[in-house]
């Protein structure tokens, strides 16, 4: 238990690495998708350098933080296994899980930009981005809270969060399509 404060450390550092990866990866991919509208010479000049920040960013930094994060939570959890009695932490698990859902998901559409194949539009990408958001808002209230009780509570902030990041998403489309250089 001596150790406990430095693995908890790790992980929560892993952690943030992990999110850092996981919200800026839409973002790149975005750009790649928009780079594609561009003419030439732009569209390689552009395509081929996001393709390079995308495989740094998601094998450098993404991948491993997100296997670290998980080494470390199951040291932890070895720690202190009467957590696996409780509730928060089986909600917790259960959006750890979808956010690894999320994170594949985030892979197969890395592996199909790096072939130069668009399947969707900057705006689905955008929208894609949240994601991330709301497995961290979800998972970080849980953790801190800890009331898996009230976890229906939490589950109605979400999609209200959900809700506000919409509105924010159109009203976002919409000033874009006035202006495109916003």
């Amino acid at each position: 238990m001596e150790y406990y404060s430095y693995i908890k450390s790790l992980h929560l550092i892993f952690v943030i690495t992990w999110f850092a990866g996981l919200f800026y990866i839409p973002r790149l991919f975005v750009y790649q998708i928009e780079s594609a509208e561009k003419p030439e010479p732009d569209r390689s000049i552009l395509g081929e350098q996001l393709k390079l920040m995308t495989r740094r960013l998601w094998y450098i930094i993404t991948w491993p933080s997100a296997v670290l994060a998980s080494l470390f939570a199951f040291w932890l959890l070895y720690l202190m296994p009467g957590w696996l009695s409780q509730d928060w932490m089986l909600v917790k698990l259960g959006f750890v899980v979808l956010l690894y859902a999320y994170h594949y998901k985030c892979h197969l559409l890395f592996k199909e930009l790096q072939q130069d194949v668009i399947k969707w539009t900057s705006n689905q990408m955008r929208l894609w981005n949240e994601g991330s958001t709301l497995i961290l808002f979800a998972v970080i209230f849980l953790v801190i809270v800890r009331d898996a009780i009230n976890w229906i509570y939490g589950v109605i902030g979400i999609f209200l969060l959900s809700g506000i990041l919409m509105l924010g998403f159109k009203m976002y489309k919409r000033i874009r399509t006035k202006n495109p250089d916003a």
